[in-house]
């Protein structure tokens, strides 16, 4: 049925809107004060973000054999040279906390058979640290945070509606250099909404949907790196993408990801022929960090002309394979693939976006009132590679200290002016729907092809010159047609894809996930690679 665009358009007002419902978002609206009113935007169910398909866990000291110097010293060793030290710390310093709060909260973790929480490894940790909820540990938390989040009185959780851009006191032409809201598609009726707001926080994940084959949900389209970019906020890093090693390989499995834990728990890594290969690559073997593991596959299924190899499990006893990885052996037996008696196909897929909107330790970024948290910040935590299970904590600590440095403020900070509604009245309804089809599958395809494991400057360069070209007509194309979800992801992830090519082409070096051919070497003093936008301000500006 068609919609009438005669409807006059919806205007909401909140002291904080929180664009993202994963884990990052949530724990900001979670602990936030009480009296302030809260929006919480989510594209599809308020559950569907990246929080609910991580399956490893949470990384955090807990043990007495471990210490704060160990996660450290393991996070630095990952990242590669590129970690911000002081980041590093202030994260593994609020790890404990964040995991006694999401306790409280309700969230259900593994506990042993003292009744004490169960703690297993992955790749780069040199001890037991990673707190989990068998192999599902992101349903646990997302579902758990966002009941107690339906609960509060003060919390909107608003499905359906997708983030167009955020608004600004330039766009307003106003003084000052502060965010003030952002227009928000309702997908319920095709309308754009006016949301004005004293805060804005982005939690809206990263930007794997770049690639053609990514372990993400559909949503992780980059919307809230592309907005900030355009809203003036720098970006940095943005060339390291890290692929997950193993990805379920088959053709109905809809990326579906296999834990980095079945490997620290003892999965092998194997050839098609059955025989080993990663202590070819590194001593740690099957527990070197992911951008390690993800090139020897790489590596070997070009050498062979694989589509694809193999994690076998299948030597550890079934009951134990079956109670420490129920979500995988069930996904995999409903594909016909009995992990306790047979290797599992996979291959590597885009997984998770290292850099992104700088931010520093309370969240803020270049922008007033503006916050970026999880996987859509830079934060230095990460470096030039994520270790695993380091990235639902920076959820937690980032998005804890986004909410107090908001509830310090939010006295001081008045009401957001006004803004004028969306016009619609210049456009019209697209009748080309298959030039946005036709450019999200070739931007998919070029930048698996030419910006993706390994790289060189010439397949940058060609994916340079036409990411461009793209950028001419989605520029076109949103100027003259209604928005529509499809555009609007389209349009977010020609952004971040030309932020991802232009970052690995200044960076003359091979280092964590950004490996050249033209550059193997490492450079002797490492930096960030820091992208600043034409309209860029200080936020005393």
């Amino acid at each position: 049925m068609a919609c009438d665009y005669n409807l006059m358009p919806q205007s909401y007002e909140y002291d904080v809107l929180i664009i993202g419902s994963g884990a990052a978002g949530l724990t900001v609206a979670l602990n936030l004060p009480g009296h302030l009113r809260i929006a919480v935007i989510s594209k599809a169910a308020i559950t569907s973000g990246a929080t609910l398909w991580a399956q490893g866990g949470i990384a955090a000291v807990l043990d007495d054999a471990d210490s704060l110097e160990n996660h450290v010293r393991d996070t630095l060793d990952a990242g590669g040279g590129l970690c911000h030290e002081d980041a590093v710390r202030f994260t593994v310093e609020h790890a404990k906390e964040s995991i006694d709060w999401l306790v409280n909260s309700g969230v259900q973790f593994t506990r042993d058979e003292h009744e004490q929480l169960h703690l297993t490894r992955e790749g780069g940790h040199s001890h037991r640290r990673i707190i989990h909820a068998a192999d599902a540990t992101g349903q646990a938390v997302s579902t758990t945070l966002s009941e107690q989040a339906a609960a509060r009185p003060n919390i909107d959780l608003l499905s359906q509606r997708v983030a167009v851009d955020l608004i600004t006191n330039r766009k307003l032409s106003l003084p000052g250099n502060r965010c003030v809201g952002a227009y928000i598609l309702n997908l319920a009726d095709n309308h754009v909404e006016l949301f004005r707001a004293r805060f804005t926080v982005i939690a809206t994940g990263g930007a794997s949907k770049a690639y053609r084959y990514t372990t993400n949900p559909d949503g992780a389209s980059g919307d809230g790196i592309a907005m900030a970019w355009r809203a003036g906020c720098r970006v940095a890093n943005m060339e390291f993408n890290q692929f997950h090693p193993t990805c379920l390989y088959h053709p109905h499995a809809k990326s579906f990801l296999i834990t980095e834990a079945v490997r620290g728990e003892g999965g092998l890594l194997k050839l098609p022929d059955g025989s080993r290969f990663m202590d070819l690559f590194d001593p740690r073997g099957e527990l070197a960090p992911r951008d390690i593991v993800a090139r020897a596959i790489d590596h070997e299924m070009k050498r062979l002309g694989a589509d694809h190899l193999y994690l076998d499990i299948s030597h550890k006893p079934a009951d134990f394979i079956r109670h420490h990885f129920p979500t995988i052996y069930e996904k995999c037996l409903g594909f016909g693939i009995d992990i306790t008696r047979e290797p599992i196909p996979v291959v590597p897929a885009a997984h998770y976006t290292c850099g992104g909107i700088m931010s520093d330790e309370r969240a803020r970024t270049d922008i007033n009132q503006l916050y970026a948290v999880g996987e859509a910040a830079f934060t230095g935590l990460h470096g030039a590679n994520r270790m695993a299970s380091n990235s639902l904590l920076e959820c937690l600590v980032y998005g804890r200290a986004a909410a107090s440095d908001i509830a310090r403020r939010e006295a001081d900070i008045p009401p957001p002016p006004p803004a004028p509604d969306w016009d619609e009245s210049q456009v019209r309804d697209s009748d080309e729907d298959v030039v946005i089809s036709h450019n999200w599958d070739e931007l998919r395809h070029f930048m698996w092809d030419y910006v993706g494991i390994v790289r060189t400057t010439k397949r940058l360069q060609r994916a340079k010159h036409r990411v461009d070209l793209l950028s001419q007509e989605i520029s076109e194309f949103y100027s003259n047609y209604r928005v529509s979800n499809d555009l609007l992801e389209l349009r977010n992830l020609v952004t971040v894809s030309d932020l991802i090519i232009c970052s690995a082409l200044q960076r003359k070096e091979s280092r964590g996930l950004h490996y050249t051919l033209d550059y193997p070497g490492l450079l002797n003093e490492p930096g960030d690679t820091v992208l600043v936008p034409a309209n860029y301000r200080t936020p005393a500006s």
